[in-house]
């Protein structure tokens, strides 16, 4: 039966969960599944499409729907939260857990990785609990043959009850298997089932509650999975089953003496809300482990081991730092010298189509000003964002991807959480961290890994330590002008990656440094436990991470600095061209805020270009030349070299490069990681704190330095 693909985008989804459908007749198929078990890998390959994210309402949580027709029927798609377990103990969890409860999908496919069956099922049983039309879908068969794992699927398949399928996710043609199945149990509508038998006063209480609630659901929902969720009292699902049943429900008289015989005969056996969660587990547990008893079988394989000993150089307490520091000084090499030769190229192109569009206005007889303000101003601004920016981020980015698709970020988390937790903050907080290099709006989004308010809080407030891609170009400007040189030999390259590897360093452990210090002040809290799981080593796949890196943050990261740029250029032309006593109101500001800048060893110019440089971080360096040159538009510098000339010209040492260098790293976020943090936290005091805080540290560094300058090199 065939299998065809639509890339038709997302599907919106109300306050409900509810799916627009384009067609009355369209199935709604909810993937769901732990994380690293290849979700998304299908979720692609079924739709035809790469994954489109949005927010579940109300929550920070991602979700990615999409369509596929098969069998003849339109389906969409939904992928859920990836999750090890309904419980709802993070957003998550709960997101999952209503989707399933309240989204009424007509049917759920249920990922596993094959090569850890037993400790997947917990979630497929879970499931099972909620809906009766589930498919359990075995992934990633290939590399569990290569670990010498054999799985039976007919065999699971006749002990849940449920269709069971085998599929490789990047194998189209081991899909069509699981369609033909989902299609299967949506047109069957098999019976609910009991997938776990729990100790006996539990089941005692559920057969209190099960027949009451079978009467007032209505069908509407799992009435035993009902029953277990009100014996749990949680809190979390009580407003969605008032939503979803109606307010009336959760007041029936009938219900709630039904509901207080039960929590009675557990009270009577000596069961209270802690020992009846870990009795629910336990059960689920056991339940796992006997259906993996003949459905599973292991034989030795040369590959089995090949993770085991890599992790033992990666995760390692002796290798583990330096293979860190040395990848990341590789990451940046590659990245500086990847970047210098395309950065001129692209530059030389779009300062050539100035020349053009100056011709054009010309040729239209468009006013003078109306032509400065537009193309030498405006233009010229965007023009450097893209040439310094473009090819740094068409490098840096596809390589970080490439790092995430090997499977070594968790392992990058897995390393830090111990500092992390010295800290008392949260591991995944490393994953955000990382994730700050390309873009700090982005690594702020990534917070949203965290579970605890608390440590997601930290992690927010301390992710501009590190730079982002927009600092990058001032930072490898600075060291190859004032350190290693600008000839772009091997050597300087290899020393430029070297010192910008050390100034992360800096910005790393000031990261920590300032996450101890909140978190023994105005965050005070243990770090909480969470779970890590370490996925096995893959073959990256080069198509997916080119398109994931370029379209979904190299040119997204590119467009806003583009579109913040085009203000920014309007108004420094403005402050340039604008003369107060024949000195530009550029000038004034200078002069202005020269007195504290000295303090820092810089001067009013480099401050200033700081403070317009608020929209994006790239367009600092453009100011500072654009006011020593005492223009009213930016200057284009045609190398390095020219750079230097024009910076020692006008005051600059080895003191200044080095404040320059400390405050390009510490300093206020740009207005879009400052926007993203008030759309995160909902808080403007929290906001102020994280632009505070960096800024903070910049200052006191820079004086810092200056002064130890003052004292044992005064003539520097």
């Amino acid at each position: 039966m065939g299998l065809t693909s639509h890339s038709t985008g997302a599907y919106a989804i109300d306050s409900e969960f509810i799916i627009q459908k384009q067609s009355p007749a369209d199935r709604v198929i909810a993937l769901a599944g732990n994380p690293n078990v290849g979700k998304s890998t299908i979720f692609n390959s079924l739709t035809g499409m790469k994954q489109h994210t949005g927010n579940w309402p109300g929550k920070t949580v991602a979700n990615a729907q999409g369509r596929y027709t098969a069998h003849g029927q339109s389906c969409i798609l939904v992928d859920i939260p990836g999750t090890y377990s309904l419980a709802a103990h993070s957003a998550e969890e709960e997101v999952a857990r209503n989707y399933l409860c309240f989204g009424s999908p007509d049917a759920v496919a249920v990922v596993c990785d094959a090569s850890c069956l037993e400790r997947n099922l917990n979630l497929v049983l879970q499931t099972m609990e909620i809906s009766s039309r589930v498919v359990v879908c075995i992934n990633l068969m290939d590399e569990a043959e290569k670990k010498g794992i054999r799985i039976c699927p007919e065999r699971l398949a006749q002990k849940l009850g449920v269709p069971v399928v085998t599929t490789v996710g990047r194998d189209k043609k081991s899909l069509p298997a699981l369609t033909e199945a989902l299609n299967t149990v949506i047109e069957s509508r098999p019976e609910p089932q009991n997938p776990v038998l729990y100790p006996a006063p539990i089941e005692e209480a559920l057969s209190l509650l099960v027949p009451v609630l079978q009467e007032k659901a209505q069908e509407k929902m799992n009435p035993r999975w009902l029953a277990l969720r009100l014996l749990d009292a949680d809190d979390s699902l009580t407003a969605g089953i008032s939503s979803f049943l109606g307010p009336a429900f959760l007041e029936d008289p009938a219900l709630g003496n039904a509901l207080d015989q039960a929590l009675d005969l557990l009270a009577s056996r000596g069961i209270d809300p802690e020992n009846f969660r870990d009795m629910i587990t336990s059960a689920l547990i056991r339940r796992a482990e006997t259906l993996c008893t003949d459905v599973v079988q292991y034989t030795q394989a040369p590959e089995q081991f090949r993770d085991w000993k890599l992790d033992r150089i990666l995760t390692g307490r002796l290798w583990a730092y330096p293979v860190m520091i040395l990848l990341l000084a590789f990451l940046l090499w590659l990245t500086i010298a990847g970047a210098n030769y395309p950065s001129q190229v692209l530059s030389g192109l779009l300062f050539g189509l100035q020349d053009v569009l100056t011709a054009l206005f010309h040729r239209l007889h468009a006013p003078e000003w109306l032509h400065s303000m537009l193309v030498p101003g405006i233009y010229r601004v965007v023009a450097w964002v893209v040439s310094v920016m473009l090819p740094p981020m068409a490098i840096f980015f596809p390589l970080f991807t490439l790092l995430e698709d090997v499977g070594y970020l968790p392992r990058l988390a897995y390393n830090l959480d111990r500092p992390f937790q010295c800290c008392r903050a949260c591991g995944k907080q490393a994953l955000c961290m990382a994730m700050g290099f390309g873009c700090n709006a982005a690594g702020v989004t990534g917070c949203r890994i965290i579970d605890s308010p608390r440590e997601r809080l930290l992690a927010i407030l301390t992710n501009s330590f590190v730079p982002c891609n927009g600092r990058f170009p001032t930072l490898i400007a600075l060291i190859a002008i004032f350190f290693t040189g600008a000839d772009g030999s091997i050597t300087a390259s290899l020393l430029s990656a070297l010192l910008l590897t050390f100034t992360i360093l800096l910005g790393i452990g000031m990261t920590f440094a300032v996450t101890r210090l909140l978190s023994a002040t105005w965050l005070k809290g243990v770090p909480s436990a969470y779970t890590l799981e370490l996925p096995p080593y893959r073959k990256p796949q080069i198509g997916s991470v080119l398109v994931r890196s370029v379209f979904d943050r190299t040119l997204f990261v590119l467009g806003r600095a583009a579109a913040v740029a085009v203000p920014a250029g309007f108004l420094i032309w403005c402050m340039a061209n604008l003369h107060i006593l024949d000195t530009s109101l550029l000038s004034w500001c200078a002069s202005f805020l020269d007195p504290f800048a000295r303090l820092m060893g810089l001067d009013g110019v480099i401050l200033m270009a700081f403070l317009l440089g608020f929209p994006a971080n790239e367009i600092v360096m453009p100011i500072i030349f654009m006011a020593y040159l005492s223009q009213g538009t930016l200057t284009e510098m045609s190398s390095l070299a020219s750079m230097k000339l024009l910076l020692i010209s006008h005051g600059w040492t080895f003191r200044t490069a080095v404040s320059m260098i400390l405050f390009s790293l510490f300093h206020w976020p740009c207005s879009t990681t400052l926007l993203t943090i008030h759309r995160e936290t909902r808080s403007l005091r929290w906001t102020l704190l994280a632009a505070l805080l960096p800024t903070a540290a910049g200052v006191a560094l820079c004086m810092l330095s200056t002064g130890v300058f003052h004292i044992f090199s005064p003539a520097v």
